[in-house]
């Protein structure tokens, strides 16, 4: 009799557990990582505000020409031209198709709008050219955001290999590799870039269009030091885990221990990086095609744009039409913003120790 009672007891014991498990399961669920970090991002208004700056710019940028282009048919480098009567005639003379002599006589000229004011063909008006300002925002933009990602691309690539192999070999590679990062960091980035650029614009036998191309490597060179040196902060940190032990004991290579099992786990704050590098990126395009040693003319970029309001060339278009340069700066405002928001909010989504 005892013994029933003892098994019915255990049972109802036994029962309660699986109860208990049941419960837990049906009121927790695991989340994981990603949706973590993603629940922390969205959680910041600014992050939110930056995303949204940021999208808007891209939309503007990639999808506004094409919109342009449907609605309107204008192109990049279009100058607009009317059609105008003048008090004067022109005339000439022409032999027509049966021989005959004909004097033409043309009442009428055709002109460049030139700082055409706002209106609705041209929601921005046009610029000293005669081009339309809103398309070429457009277009400048999609040259800024492309410089700016290969830029932080080829930063990050060059960043994770050099201190990749800093970080893991140590001695004499690190002392190499980061000699190496002390003599870039230590080199004064916006002159060298300008007389970089200066050089390339006075050989004749590159063409303009190229020049673009020298830009984002002289833009590369001078920015994957930071890159390195958070790559190797990590490596050294990352290869004293017991996972790298683990690793070791299989025999596998230093390559693959490198690019496999540490540089995956500092993927994080490289992501951080990159985005908050992708402002600095912009703002350093914009200053040189300010300067004339970006973008090279016809093509369109923000900076361009802005130095139409140079005061060295005079303070009309200063003064009197910030039609001009006025959306191109708030342009940059916005990307070089929205970017930093994003920075900061995925910085502080990848962190486990914030809590919000």
């Amino acid at each position: 009799m005892d013994t029933n009672k003892e098994q019915n007891k255990v049972q109802q014991y036994v029962d309660m557990e699986d109860h208990v498990e049941t419960g837990f399961e049906e009121n927790f669920r695991v989340i994981s990582p990603g949706r973590m970090v993603a629940k922390r991002f969205f959680k910041s208004k600014l992050s939110i505000a930056g995303l949204i700056m940021v999208i808007f710019v891209f939309v503007f940028s990639f999808v506004g020409p094409w919109i342009i282009d449907l609605t309107w048919k204008y192109k990049e480098t279009q100058v607009f031209k009317i059609e105008r009567n003048s008090d004067m005639v022109s005339s000439a003379e022409f032999k027509g198709p049966d021989g005959k002599p004909y004097t033409y006589y043309d009442k009428s000229r055709t002109v460049v709008q030139f700082k055409a004011p706002i209106s609705k063909d041209h929601w921005l008006g046009t610029d000293t050219s005669g081009f339309d300002i809103l398309t070429r925002l457009m277009y400048g933009g999609r040259i800024s955001l492309v410089i700016s990602f290969i830029v932080i691309f080829m930063e990050t690539i060059l960043g994770v290999i050099l201190g990749g192999l800093a970080g893991y070999f140590g001695k004499w590679v690190d002392q190499v590799v980061m000699r190496i990062v002390d003599i870039f960091a230590c080199l004064p980035g916006l002159p060298i870039l300008l007389i970089l650029s200066a050089t390339i614009s006075s050989i004749d036998a590159i063409p303009a269009e190229h020049r673009i191309y020298y830009l984002m490597a002289f833009l590369t060179l001078m920015g994957w030091t930071g890159v390195a040196r958070l790559v190797r902060g990590q490596i050294l940190m990352l290869r004293e885990q017991e996972y790298m032990m683990a690793a070791e004991t299989t025999g596998i290579s230093a390559f693959k221990k490198i690019f496999k099992h540490l540089v995956p786990n500092a993927m994080p704050q490289l992501i951080v990086s990159a985005t908050l590098g992708l402002g600095g990126v912009i703002l350093y395009e914009s200053t040189l095609s300010y300067l004339g040693l970006g973008v090279p003319f016809p093509r369109a970029a923000w900076g361009s744009m802005i130095a139409l309001a140079d005061p060295s060339k005079g303070q009309e278009i200063l003064a009197n039409y910030p039609n001009m340069w006025v959306p191109a700066g708030v342009f940059i405002v916005i990307a070089v913003l929205g970017f930093s928001f994003m920075g900061d909010g995925l910085r502080d989504a990848f962190d486990p120790r914030m809590k919000r």
